[in-house]
C-alpha cells in the first residue's frame, strides 16, 4: 500500500530526519575506533534536542544508538588507558 511505501522510504532515505541524529548513528557505529566514541555522543545529545525543538523530524532512536554506543566505547577506551592495556594487550 502506499502508506507501507512511505515508511520503507522514510526509513531508506533521510528525509524529515535531524542531520545531527543521522552523524550519531553513523559515528555510534564507529566509535568501536574510539576517536569517534566521543564524537558519537556529543551528536546524539544535539540530535535529541534538535528533535525536541522540531517535532516534525525524526531519528530519535538513532540518536539515542549514537549515545549508547559512544558511551560504552568512552567507557571501554577509559578503562584501558588508565589500565594501561592495549588492544594487542588484552588477550594476554
Amino acid at each position: 500500500t502506499m502508506e507501507l511505501e512511505n515508511i520503507l522510504e522514510r526509513m531508506a532515505v533521510p528525509v524529515g530526519r535531524s542531520p545531527w541524529a543521522i552523524a550519531a548513528g553513523y559515528l555510534g557505529l564507529l566509535s568501536m575506533l574510539a576517536v569517534p566514541a566521543p564524537l558519537a555522543v556529543i551528536c546524539g545529545i544535539l540530535a535529541l534536542r534538535d528533535i525536541s525543538k522540531n517535532p516534525k523530524k525524526i531519528g530519535k532512536p538513532r540518536a539515542i544508538f549514537g549515545i549508547i554506543m559512544g558511551a560504552l566505547f568512552c567507557v571501554i577506551y577509559t578503562w584501558m588507558f588508565l589500565n594501561g592495556k592495549t588492544l594487542n594487550s588484552i588477550d594476554n
